[in-house]
């Protein structure tokens, strides 16, 4: 299914805007773990930043496209 963001009258694809916002949430949660030495216990730290970015990319796009109402209905 194809979705859009209308972004100031801009139409901008739901994916795209997906991966910014998970782009910003990976930068920040590096920063995050960079300083609490979680990198230490890493093996391979940018193969853990990819992960990060996919499982964020993954959640934002299905928040974005299916909403909060699974979310609710996982959470009871």
């Amino acid at each position: 299914m194809h979705w859009d963001v209308n972004l100031f009258g801009l139409f901008v694809n739901g994916g795209m805007a997906a991966a910014v916002l998970a782009v910003g949430a990976t930068l920040g949660l590096r920063r995050l773990l960079a300083t609490a030495g979680a990198y230490a216990w890493v093996w391979h730290p940018a193969l853990a930043d990819l992960a990060l970015f996919v499982l964020l990319w993954s959640g934002a796009a299905a928040l974005a496209y299916y909403g909060a109402q699974p979310l609710s209905l996982l959470l009871g």
